[in-house]
């Protein structure tokens, strides 16, 4: 059986593609593949089938999130994905084929054309601090959106005036006609040309909206950030996306979390990470030193002898759990620091240490030098 085809080479559009831009290659294949563009053109059908299943993955928001991360593999065993005739179209092929040929839709479109419409959901970015994300915080954000029109109440009348239902079409916001196919005759219905699909027609319109029901304003919205969040995560805002039309709800806000690099910590997980530097005589003699954690300055004694590289642990010194009152651990690495300019004191002092320490650590350089012998012997 001959694999699938990558829906968006189908379409002919980039993986970024809108689902305008997505629409629009759509009805232009229809168009060009349809049967009775093309009749007894069986490569032709084969192709309209084939647009057909990528476009009713592809205009699907959910369904185009699974297939970006599964791929066919997705609809495997589903028939999700799958078309089997004229059968496997869904409503909203059929509705787009008649929008492309007709200039209208199907019938049961009446409730969505000028019913309740819910408000479209916004996205915000918001940069926080490495300590507003460990501890958590508060912030007030400015965006803009569509609200309701406070002088209308979202009906795009102006105030004290009514509106009055659409002759041309009763109230329904659309025409019927019929139209014979090759498929036999349909009973199509197309958007109402007077009312534009609303059912009604406003005699005055509100000056403030101008008949739309709906302003852009812009708003301040304070937003909770719980403690431990991290990079990318979203917090979801019911409600606080655009006004809804004719009464439909407002949509959401999504406001994604981006955190400012910080000049010492980083972050794995839940766990604090950082390099701390010392120097030759506190790691040989050993030391009390100042460790900076996310909450201060901690003192933490290394042990004489440290050797550079060595990482030690701060337990529950690291960043709070999302909902949990557990934290991670910090990770600190020392690093020991070897001075560029000596003195002739300081370099006399550290002949006189080589002097005494005479052969320690011989046997360590013999045994790395016989390895390096026998990794090059021939």
């Amino acid at each position: 059986m001959a694999e699938k085809r990558d829906y968006y080479e189908v379409l002919g559009v980039s993986k970024s593609a809108s689902n305008d831009e997505i629409k629009k290659a759509y009805r232009k294949l229809a168009k060009k593949y349809h049967p009775d563009v093309n009749p007894g053109d069986k490569d032709a059908e084969a192709k309209f089938k084939e647009i057909n299943e990528a476009y009713s993955v592809l205009s699907d928001e959910e369904k185009r999130a699974n297939y970006d991360r599964f791929g066919h593999a997705a609809f495997d065993g589903t028939g999700a994905g799958g078309f089997s005739g004229f059968d496997g179209f869904g409503f909203g092929g059929f509705e787009d084929i008649f929008e492309t040929f007709m200039g209208g839709s199907f019938g049961r479109s009446r409730q969505r054309r000028n019913g309740p419409v819910r408000g479209s959901d916004l996205r915000y970015d918001l940069e926080i601090s490495f300590e507003e994300a460990a501890f958590g915080t508060e912030k007030e954000i400015s965006i803009s959106r569509l609200q309701s029109c406070t002088t209308c109440k979202g009906t795009g009348a102006k105030p004290g005036t009514s509106t009055e239902t659409c002759r041309r079409c009763n109230g329904t916001g659309q025409i019927r006609y019929s139209q014979s196919t090759l498929f036999g005759q349909f009973v199509n219905v197309k958007t109402c040309d007077v009312c534009g699909g609303e059912g009604k027609i406003i005699k005055e319109l509100c000056e403030s909206c101008h008949g739309k029901g709906r302003v852009s304003k812009t708003s301040r919205i304070s937003i909770k950030i719980p403690a431990g969040i991290n990079e990318n995560q979203t917090i979801s805002l019911e409600g606080q996306g655009e006004a809804g039309l004719r009464g439909g709800p407002s949509g959401d806000l999504y406001v994604t979390i981006h955190i400012k690099p910080h000049p010492v910590f980083k972050r794995e997980g839940y766990d604090v990470v950082c390099d701390i530097p010392i120097s030759f005589v506190q790691a040989a003699l050993g030391a009390e030193i100042d460790i900076p954690t996310i909450e201060g300055i901690e003192k933490y004694n290394i042990p004489e002898g440290t050797q550079t590289g060595t990482v030690f642990k701060l337990k529950g010194r690291g960043i709070k759990y999302l909902r949990s009152n557990n934290r991670g651990d910090q990770y600190f690495r020392v690093n020991v620091v070897v001075p560029k300019k000596l003195s002739q004191k300081q370099k006399e002092i550290l002949r006189q240490f080589a002097d005494v320490s005479g052969d320690e650590g011989l046997d360590e350089k013999k045994s790395f030098f016989n390895k390096m012998k026998d990794l090059f012997k021939e």
